[in-house]
């Protein structure tokens, strides 16, 4: 704000292999670009093999349909704000729908997390996914399986600080920073492919073990005593197969993935603090005892009755409009009057105010602010 900024900025958009977190593609450029632009540039390195896992923010029905058309699968967390019908309730739980031109398969679920001091944390989830048999593919199984979807931030990790060293890159210009990004993407690259190649020697090995750190400083060992660049003379041995880098990592596998969980952190650029996230969630990595997959059919129209909590809910909503003479009251004030003090509850109440308004139940007078759409006065005109 204050005159032209110091370097200029750059997104990156990847498409990444979940399992050995090698890139299969990336894309990148200025970041006044939408994140479903850049998307839509990598969906043309989809092929039918492939089963794409993406956040919520990737549930456009443009960039749904391009990646159908590429022939592979998909398993997209949805927004809240969609209300996908119901056209067909399958025994899992799970319900047929229709998007644009796609019919797709809906799950939605409660995943919670037991840690080992007895606490439990969760959240509900909403999937879309082409993936329609519940008899092949299970929606406990797909719940499960959407997890490794967090694989790509520890690629991210990799990049931006593992590799740069938590430091900016050194291009001031897009061309040189377009030659830079390229230039890393290649090391990343070339370090993953001889991870996977050595972790291969080891059967039964799962390629998380290796470790890139490791990977990285070997590599630089090579650079620098220019160990490990001529071939050996003789037989070829197991150090051959492998080279020095993967010998490195080999001696240096980690640790068996462990489940774990900790609050996310959310980082001010106008502050070195950070700022946590009021979850309840522990500061320190937990370990996880037990996860439990739940799954919530819908509620179909005319077959099931409004459950007493939702009732409940509406009638003591109605009160505390009508007590406040029906002028607009704001979401936090209306969940101050009901006690609500904990985020899934006044979640769970917004997602509320937002049904009964798209019904014409309440009216929406500004954001987050609602009244009742009353026909008479509350009072009449010679009342008190």
């Amino acid at each position: 704000r204050h005159g032209p900024a110091g370097y200029p900025r750059l997104m990156l958009m990847t498409l990444c292999e979940t399992g050995t977190r090698g890139l299969i593609a990336a894309a990148f450029g200025p970041p006044a670009r939408a994140e479903s632009d850049y998307a839509r540039e990598l969906t043309g390195h989809l092929t039918p093999d492939m089963l794409l896992l993406a956040d919520r923010a990737f549930d456009g029905n443009e960039l749904l349909a391009a990646i159908t058309r590429q022939g592979a699968q998909f398993l997209v967390r949805c927004t809240s704000t969609r209300r996908p019908p119901v056209l067909a309730l399958l025994p899992d739980g799970s319900y047929l729908t229709r998007i644009g031109s796609l019919s797709l398969r809906v799950i939605e679920a409660k995943v919670q997390a037991r840690t080992v001091d007895g606490s439990t944390f969760g959240d509900t989830y909403r999937l879309l996914t082409t993936l329609c048999d519940h008899r092949t593919d299970p929606a406990t199984h797909l719940m499960r399986l959407y997890h490794e979807r967090w694989e790509i931030e520890t690629s991210y990790l990799a990049l931006r600080h593992t590799l740069l060293q938590g430091r900016v890159l050194r291009s001031k210009d897009p061309v040189g920073l377009t030659q830079e990004m390229w230039a890393l993407l290649t090391l990343y690259q070339a370090l993953r492919s001889i991870m996977v190649t050595a972790v291969e020697t080891e059967p039964g090995c799962d390629p998380d073990r290796a470790g890139f750190t490791a990977a990285l400083e070997a590599a630089r060992d090579t650079v620098i005593s220019l160990t490990g660049t001529l071939p050996t003379a003789g037989p070829t041995n197991y150090s051959d197969l492998v080279g020095h880098i993967g010998t490195r990592i080999l001696r240096t596998l980690l640790p068996r993935r462990r489940m774990r969980l900790s609050t996310r952190i959310v980082k001010s650029g106008i502050s070195r603090y950070h700022t946590w996230n009021r979850d309840g969630r522990p500061r320190a990595s937990t370990p996880i005892s037990a996860i439990e997959v739940t799954v919530h059919p819908p509620a179909l129209p005319g077959t099931q009755a409004p459950s007493q909590t939702t009732s409940r809910r509406w009638e003591q909503v109605c009160r505390i409009l009508a007590a406040n003479a029906n002028q607009p009251m704001h979401t936090k004030d209306i969940a101050h009057r009901l006690g609500l003090t904990t985020t899934p509850s006044i979640k769970s109440l917004t997602a509320q105010l937002c049904y009964w308004t798209r019904n014409n139940r309440l009216i929406r007078t500004a954001p987050c602010t609602y009244k009742i759409p009353f026909t008479e006065p509350l009072t009449s005109p010679s009342g008190p």
